[in-house]
């Protein structure tokens, strides 16, 4: 096949988009999770990461797999139920379409659960993916430093990605050099976020996913209002703006990336 026809060939192919993280059950979800996924798929969203950050969410998000062929679970104790213990979810582990640990870590902006607490569940929990050899989804606001070594004493898992990141280039240097992942939100579209958009920027192809984090952080012109997740159009629209690419190539490396991360089949077709 010729360029001319290869390129042709990738017009006419519809983009698959890939939400790598999200909430669809959480209450503030436009219309609820179904309308919400149907939405997404309307909007050629192919797949959905549904995020687990205390066991009830946990169980919501196996759920949502459950019912739902293009969704996928996970299971994990975010940073502001840590106090409640990573022993709540590790039954949930083994669950059918569970495909990766947390989201977890450190959340020093609001200490919703008191930061050794927090130390010792983000600690658990990469314990956690390298015995079960699952991908660990990452939350870190504020606490760099403190993430990184408790990744580095711990032994950062094979598999592992930073969700909606927050950090600029020295952040994501970081992120790299422990063979991370990192996933970019709708702040990458917010103009006064010159650190986040410098490192989408900067952040090498193989190395990036896109997410709504769904309902929070919808991406521009819709900010202010609830995100969902067919919405992660328009956050790797952004992303694409940003590096000077084309939306549909944005797309596929993403989706590509995720895919690889979770240990997903190309989609059928």
């Amino acid at each position: 096949m010729n360029d001319r026809a290869a390129d042709a060939e990738n017009h006419s192919t519809p983009p698959e988009w890939f939400d790598s993280h999200c909430h669809v059950y959480d209450p503030k979800i436009p219309d609820g999770r179904d309308a919400a996924l149907a939405a997404a798929r309307a909007a050629g969203v192919t797949a959905m990461v549904v995020v687990g950050c205390d066991r009830e969410s946990s169980l919501a998000a196996i759920d949502a797999a459950a019912n739902h062929s293009d969704v996928w679970a996970t299971v994990g104790v975010h940073p502001h139920e840590a106090r409640h213990g990573v022993d709540t979810i590790t039954d949930l582990i083994d669950a059918p379409r569970v495909v990766a640990i947390g989201e977890a870590g450190l959340d020093y902006h609001y200490d919703h659960s008191p930061r050794d607490v927090q130390r010792h569940a983000f600690a658990a929990q990469i314990a956690l993916a390298n015995e079960h050899n699952l991908p660990l989804i990452i939350h870190t606001r504020e606490a760099w430093d403190d993430t990184f070594d408790i990744l580095d004493a711990e032994g950062t898992p094979t598999r592992c990605v930073f969700h909606c990141f927050t950090g600029g280039v020295t952040e994501l240097n970081r992120c790299l050099e422990r063979g991370a992942l990192v996933s970019f939100s709708g702040i990458a579209s917010f103009p006064s976020a010159h650190d986040v958009r410098a490192a989408a920027v900067a952040c090498p192809a193989d190395r990036m996913l896109i997410e709504t984090d769904s309902p929070y952080l919808a991406p521009v012109p819709h900010r202010g209002r609830p995100n969902q997740p067919a919405l992660v159009t328009a956050v790797g629209t952004a992303v694409a703006d940003l590096r000077g690419v084309s939306p549909a190539d944005i797309a596929r490396i993403t989706a590509a990336n995720a895919r690889t991360l979770f240990g997903l089949e190309p989609p059928a077709g």
